[in-house]
């Protein structure tokens, strides 16, 4: 059914199994009704209950308790004293395997440095994304977009893309270093084969220092703020190196290398293997281990970006939770398909909320002593 992705079973364990369960549990306390998912499952990676019925369980308990509250989730969730709306990176051009071209590199996003307010800076974003299109229409490039709502242009390198999205930049009156940042996400394990990262547009084929350099040489030539997932997921003596080259200059971080898991995460803070966690409340399954993954990293000094996933739905609970923790960054795609710009709203509607109460994440979060 659905290619492998129906979701019948996850509703029947919900329904047969979860719910008769959890009956008569407090929805307040929400570790103790994560707890006992977990518990029942009994495996460490959910395979029995399945991590989609214990996830939307868990979320259904946190909405439902801050109806109960009379609250929004964002509310809900804090402590009062970390509410903060976060700053957007948008992936405004895509390539890897979320786009049918040529460019390497999975994820080009744009962090609108020089913004003061959420609104400002998604003002500025969307900006940059229609001027994009302007620039592409003119190379007789297509306007198509990929998975997270991208354009997905054909291109000759992954230079190609970064020159082109500063044409973008420079077209809506923004400086980029200045009022733009740029921010990828390699992938890097989706190009790591027979122990080499095979750049195919560029026709290279790296070892892990080589690869490390590389992306060093992007660093030193264009204003990149951020690299996500710039090594395989299992190189770690690579990551240790990125890291020990280039963490004082950009925030490196680690999605495919942890996986929102906190033995993974706790090995990446002991071996200083990153500065940043890419956290996603369905790639680990419970809030309350959500909640676990970015105090542990906020305590290791990590920078944290809560993130969506491809084949999003349009529940806009990251979006609540990025706020409620002042997480500082939010990573939901482009400024394009509904799954996306949901979350966009959300951010807007909670800023308008909180009114002048309202805090903003700036640049200070990245390290940029370039």
């Amino acid at each position: 059914r659905y290619h492998g992705k129906g979701v019948q079973k996850a509703v029947n364990n919900v329904n047969n199994i979860l719910s008769g369960a959890l009956r008569g549990f407090d929805i307040t306390n929400q570790s103790k009704v994560d707890q006992c998912m977990l518990e029942l499952d009994g495996t460490e990676n959910k395979s029995v209950l399945g991590a989609n019925a214990i996830l939307g369980v868990s979320l259904a308990c946190a909405h439902a308790a801050a109806k109960t509250s009379n609250q929004f989730l964002f509310q809900y969730l804090s402590d009062k004293n970390t509410i903060t709306l976060p700053m957007p990176m948008m992936n405004i051009l895509n390539g890897g395997s979320h786009a049918d071209n040529s460019v390497d590199i999975q994820e080009f996003m744009i962090v609108p440095l020089g913004a003061k307010t959420f609104s400002e800076a998604l003002r500025m974003g969307t900006e940059i994304f229609h001027n994009l299109k302007k620039v592409l229409q003119s190379k007789n490039l297509t306007t198509s977009v990929g998975d997270e709502g991208g354009f997905a242009p054909d291109l000759n390198s992954n230079t190609e893309a970064i020159e082109i999205i500063l044409n973008a930049i420079e077209k809506t009156n923004l400086k980029p270093g200045e009022d733009i940042g740029i921010a990828l996400d390699v992938a890097a394990s989706e190009l790591y084969k027979n122990d080499l990262y095979n750049l195919y547009s560029e026709n290279k084929q790296l070892e892990s220092e080589e690869m490390v350099d590389y992306l060093g040489e992007l660093i030193k030539k264009y204003p990149i703020i951020s690299i996500e997932d710039g090594l395989h997921e299992d190189d770690w003596s690579g990551w240790k190196y990125f890291t020990e080259k280039h963490g004082n200059q950009i925030q490196i971080v680690g999605d495919d290398l942890t996986v929102t898991n906190i033995h993974r995460l706790n090995k990446a803070i002991e071996q200083k293997s990153m500065n940043a966690i890419l956290i996603k409340l369905n790639q680990i399954g419970t809030v309350t281990e959500t909640i676990q993954a970015v105090s542990t990293a906020r305590n290791a000094g990590f920078g944290v970006i809560i993130s969506h996933r491809s084949g999003e739905t349009e529940d806009t609970t990251i979006a609540d939770l990025s706020v409620a923790m002042g997480m500082g960054q939010i990573k939901t795609g482009s400024l394009s398909r509904t799954d996306r710009v949901c979350k966009y709203n959300q951010l807007l509607r909670i800023e308008d909320f909180l009114g002048s109460k309202s805090k903003f994440s700036d640049k200070t979060i990245f390290p940029l002593n370039k």
